[in-house]
């Protein structure tokens, strides 16, 4: 069976949510202070975007900014958000914990598995802070997650391409891989070669600024209360579905 990819815009506000939509994205992750790389968004913002988007939407599950090693009270409060945001009709929830020695946490990844009854959970970018990013990936696969996103281990997509192709073949279908972290059309082009790779991205602008090129040094950069623009989803939509070629 041919593999489709899947494009998830990240958001942070209603607008953003109804722009992903427009551009033709496939899925949302929804969450709040993205600048600071994202926390559970408010109930409010939940609930009316879940009522409200046509796209199945995903829930960060995040309680504070900062590392992956969370205490027990931290966890109980993740542990309530998940059946929280699931009571309100999210399409899944995105997740990460880490032990303080860099591996998965699978004891409190596997709660939170089991709090999701059964709908797709995300194991984010706390995957790109684990050590030994092969064997790691195994640990989420065994604990039933459905979906990694991960930079490669690097900053960007771009730096993490290689690992990112490594990734996605090692995945064999068992879960699937999504790049996501710097990700622009320019990297776009290079990564729609990897099979059975999705893309995840923000697609924020800074300021006024309305430059679409390829190369637009703004995507994914901090914008204006989080607004996106339908064009830029669209585009990169477009770039996802032209499948490879050889840059």
């Amino acid at each position: 069976m041919e593999f489709e990819r899947e494009l998830e815009i990240c958001v942070e506000t209603l607008q953003a949510c109804d722009a992903a939509a427009e551009g033709g994205a496939h899925r949302i992750e929804l969450c709040s202070a993205l600048g600071e790389g994202g926390v559970t968004p408010s109930r409010g913002l939940t609930r009316v975007a879940v009522e409200q988007s046509s796209l199945p939407v995903h829930i960060l599950i995040r309680p504070r900014v900062g590392n992956f090693v969370f205490t027990k009270k931290e966890f109980r409060v993740m542990c309530e958000d998940v059946e929280d945001v699931l009571e309100m009709g999210a399409a899944g929830v995105v997740v990460g914990a880490l032990t303080p020695q860099g591996d998965i946490e699978r004891d409190q990844t596997a709660t939170l598995v089991r709090l999701a009854h059964g709908l797709p959970v995300t194991f984010h970018r706390a995957f790109d802070h684990s050590r030994d990013l092969t064997q790691q990936l195994e640990v989420i696969i065994d604990l039933g997650c459905s979906r990694v996103l991960t930079s490669g281990g690097m900053p960007s997509v771009t730096q993490g391409q290689a690992l990112l192709e490594r990734l996605a073949r090692q995945a064999a279908g068992r879960i699937r891989v999504a790049a996501g972290g710097g990700l622009t059309l320019e990297s776009a082009a290079y990564l729609r070669n990897i099979e059975g790779l999705d893309f995840h991205a923000s697609v924020r602008r800074r300021g006024q600024q309305s430059s679409t090129s390829i190369s637009d040094p703004l995507w994914n950069a901090a914008g204006v209360n989080g607004s996106i623009r339908s064009d830029d989803v669209r585009d990169l939509r477009e770039m996802l579905e032209w499948g490879p070629h050889s840059p």
